[in-house]
């Protein structure tokens, strides 16, 4: 069977798309960053800022990559500790602490609880697995070894951060707040981390964030780098087919676990990468989310891995493996991944019946990490470095390869990354983005009194009701919503089979560098991710999005026959491609 392709090209009819002619008119810049996920569309915004002439490409669609594919975490990586990572696990949490102020609109503070059925256990082979990074025999770490570390933990958040300290209990009031916790639980530790609800809408934030910065910043998705000729690089629009060169005086490739894949294609063999695959499935289950009280379970099972079970938008999110992967190959959520999944629920919470017909979605993607020979998954490093490298046969070009990162140190990456970009360039940095709020987390109201004042301010025209759900959807940006679905006027519906959407909506969302279907069900919204996409909201989605971007019929049947497998083959949601129901007919 073939692998889908979710940026497979397709011609007839197709306009060419503004963004890329933009950069076709002028294939210049001081600045090409190969990658839109997370770091690449973060180093790309902290570059606009600096008024730096920067293009941005993504093959696919932005954050449609390993950054799809997180455990939805902003933390500060607790367990890093016994790897020695001290410096990640400081910035870590820092960063975390950041984001919880500038991004509030996406980012919330996650009280997460540790069961502990020891008090000693794992003292003598901590120190082991600190010094060898190997595994060896998994041996279930006990109060005291969790303790020391959680202190450790604490002692980074000293920088005026804002969530709270972690805290012990005994058994008894372990069992009190989690009741279906395994009986024989002697001690639960919690402390507070984050969740980023919705990762793909906060890196397009990112994203808005940079092109608002001033015309010297453009990107395309679904644009890949393929070559290189003399000191450009040779770019295909995968939507057209069409290809044309941009030339650049530092060329940034922030492919992640593609890195020396994409460093091969433009003439120079590295051997940067060494990624790990991890999958996640989400349940939806009422008794295992309510017996996590709102918040995340997280522990090792007893093959030394780490588990995480914790509610998100409504479902429970269960992850995740750490299993060698080739970047070569898509990433999927295996049986046995699931089989694996269903034993380590019932690890911690053993009268929980979950099952397949409760698994709403499922996803895996590969981590960006180095290259690590025999190190043991769990241990190889989750911290980043940079570096340069030669730009196929240019004596010119200067080119740099980020290797590592993750989801809750983009920011302080990005600036890291643009930093030594700019000293390539002979800049120096004029803006910093320490402080400086994303996207709709600009001005977000983060009091319940506040939040009234501003949905009455924004919402005379739409109601309350639909204002507050609009505002936690997209923080601050949703006024820009409220005001294209204000001009729409009578023609806004709610849609039938997605009431708490509308008609208007989903043509703003369309606007939203949004190209395919997948794109729209899997990225701008959550649809897909909570398990709303039955056939109804697919044909209803389908011929709405074919409405707003001028769709032939042969160009819909094609999306829909494209986005029917993605969603099959990647997420085993299970769609017709032909139009089966009433909802898919809009005037």
């Amino acid at each position: 069977m073939s692998t889908p392709n979710p940026a497979q090209a397709f011609h007839a009819e197709d306009d060419v798309r503004s963004n890329v002619e933009a950069i076709r008119q002028n294939p210049s810049a001081q600045v090409l960053i190969i990658g839109g996920g997370i770091n690449g569309i973060g180093t790309f915004r902290d570059l606009a800022l600096q008024g730096v002439e920067v293009i941005l490409v993504e093959r696919g669609d932005y954050a449609s990559g390993a950054s799809s594919a997180s455990s939805h975490m902003i933390h500060g990586g607790v367990r890093y500790l016994e790897n020695g990572e001290f410096r990640l696990v400081k910035e870590s949490v820092q960063e975390r602490n950041r984001l919880l102020r500038l991004a509030p609109h996406y980012v919330k503070p996650l009280p997460t609880t540790i069961p502990i059925f020891s008090t000693f256990s794992g003292i003598l082979s901590a120190p082991l697995r600190f010094l060898t990074h190997k595994q060896g025999k998994p041996k279930e770490r006990g109060a005291l070894l969790i303790k020391v570390g959680l202190m450790g933990y604490d002692s980074f958040s000293r920088d005026g951060g804002n969530v709270p300290r972690h805290r012990f209990v005994g058994r008894k009031k372990s069992l009190a707040k989690l009741p279906k916790l395994r009986p024989d639980v002697k001690y639960t530790a919690t402390y507070y981390d984050a969740a980023v609800e919705n990762p793909e809408r906060l890196a397009l934030d990112l994203v808005q964030d940079a092109l608002a910065a001033g015309p010297h910043a453009r990107t395309a998705n679904y644009v890949e780098a393929i070559g290189a000729s003399g000191d450009k690089v040779v770019l295909r629009d995968t939507v057209s087919g069409e290809t044309f060169e941009v030339a650049a005086e530092v060329v940034v490739n922030t492919t992640g676990p593609w890195t020396d894949l994409t460093n091969e294609a433009l003439g120079e063999a590295t051997r940067f990468m060494g990624g790990t695959k991890g999958s996640h499935i989400v349940l939806d289950n009422p008794e295992l989310y309510e017996a996590c009280a709102g918040g995340e379970v997280f522990f090792e099972n007893n093959d030394g891995r780490i588990v995480l079970i914790y509610p998100l938008n409504g479902r429970v999110l269960v992850g995740t493996t750490d299993l060698e992967a080739d970047p070569r190959e898509p990433a999927l959520c295996t049986e046995e991944e699931v089989d694996y999944f269903f034993d380590l629920v019932g690890h911690v919470f053993p009268t929980i019946t979950v099952d397949r017909p409760q698994i709403v979605y499922r996803y895996s993607g590969i981590r960006p990490l180095p290259g690590h020979g025999d190190t043991a998954p769990g241990f190889v490093s989750r911290d980043y470095r940079i570096e340069q490298a030669a730009f196929g046969t240019s004596t010119t070009v200067k080119q740099l390869s980020l290797v590592g990162g993750k989801w809750t140190t983009f920011r302080a990456l990005s600036e890291h990354l643009a930093n030594d970009t700019l000293a390539l360039l002979g800049r120096a940095r004029t803006v910093s983005t320490t402080d400086l709020a994303i996207g709709g987390g600009k001005g977000y109201p983060q009091t319940p009194a506040a939040i009234t004042t501003w949905v009455r301010a924004h919402g005379a025209d739409l109601g309350e009701e639909r204002t507050r759900v609009l505002l936690a959807r997209y923080g601050t940006n949703a006024a820009a919503v409220i005001a294209h679905i204000v001009a729409a006027e009578e023609t806004d519906a709610p849609l039938e089979s997605l009431p708490g959407y509308s008609t208007a909506e989903v043509d703003f969302l369309m606007g939203e560098h949004t190209v395919h279907l997948s794109d729209l069900v899997l990225r701008r919204t959550i649809i897909a991710f909570v398990g709303s996409l039955g056939q109804p909201a697919f044909d209803e989605l389908s011929a709405l999005a074919a409405r707003s971007a001028g769709w032939s019929d042969e160009r819909l049947a094609a999306e829909r026959a494209q986005a029917a497998e993605n969603l099959r083959f990647f997420h085993e949601i299970v769609v017709e491609a032909a139009n089966t129901t009433a909802a898919g007919a809009v005037n």
